[in-house]
């Protein structure tokens, strides 16, 4: 199932339009290059629908927002919804400012999207009007846990049916949803926290997972959060004693560019809820 996901990426390198932050621009656009995928960065009015026009897929990161990014969000993803491209939105921060939390709200009540991807804190402010976030991370009461993890399966998959998007709620244990079904998924290393932008990379790598795979929107999301996991795993294992951050985050890309379909069917953890 992953291993297809995974492939029919690498075979239609698909083209995906990327409104995202300019923190971590410069990795989104190699994480979509690493998984078979082709990156385009415009966020322009003037040329956000057209270029738009052109992709397979849109993705809406709301890091560093601002009020000339959100008309070409809005523009992008109105011509993605004519043209039925899948979009995935990246809440980034939602809940830690009136301006994040209504932007978010109202691109979801605007657009369709596909996917939403984001901690819970994030989602939670999106779903429920909570306002839990420190900045871009998670409050600490959000988080999935072995303890809640049957409540958190079951919020994901009523968060899924009320926005009608796909759910990744991602953290130390990942969850990917839609109304019937969870992925519960185990992937990853604690070290990937520390480094500015692993859950924007995973949002780029997401839509080019689910453009290439449009008839299994939910297998290919959760393929995508695997394989970041595993990335996270297999680059880690690569590392030197006097190697950090830095050295880490290009390990990841290595290996989402290096790891192979069989690979990824067989070091994927996951369980269907």
């Amino acid at each position: 199932m992953f291993q297809e996901c995974l492939e029919n990426v690498r075979t239609k390198a698909p083209l995906i339009h990327c409104i995202t932050n300019y923190v971590t621009v410069n990795d989104v656009a190699n994480v979509i290059l690493a998984c078979g995928g082709a990156p385009i960065m415009a966020d322009d009015q003037e040329e956000a629908a057209e270029i738009t026009s052109i992709c397979g897929g849109l993705t809406i990161n709301i890091g560093t927002l601002n009020t000339r990014t959100i008309r070409s969000m809005l523009s992008a993803g109105q011509k993605a919804r004519e043209l039925g491209h899948p979009i995935l939105l990246d809440p980034v921060g939602a809940g830690a400012s009136h301006l994040r939390t209504q932007t978010a709200v109202s691109l979801m009540e605007e657009l369709h999207f596909q996917v939403i991807r984001g901690n819970v804190s994030e989602l939670r402010a999106l779903m429920l009007g909570s306002t839990t976030t420190r900045g871009v991370e998670a409050a600490a009461a959000d988080a999935v846990t072995e303890q809640n993890l049957n409540d958190m399966v079951a919020l994901a998959k009523a968060w899924s049916k009320a926005s009608g998007s796909i759910i990744a709620m991602t953290g130390a244990i990942d969850l990917v949803a839609d109304a019937q079904r969870c992925f519960v998924i185990r992937n990853g290393r604690p070290e990937m926290g520390r480094i500015t932008g692993t859950g924007c990379q995973l949002s780029g790598l997401m839509t080019a997972y689910i453009t290439a795979n449009p008839d299994r929107l939910l297998e290919a999301s959760a393929a995508a959060v695997c394989l970041m996991g595993l990335a996270g795993e297999t680059g880690w294992r690569h590392l030197a004693p006097y190697e950090g951050n830095a050295t880490y985050r290009n390990r990841i890309i290595d290996a989402v560019c290096r790891i192979d379909g069989a690979e990824l069917e067989s070091g994927a953890r996951y369980e269907i809820r």
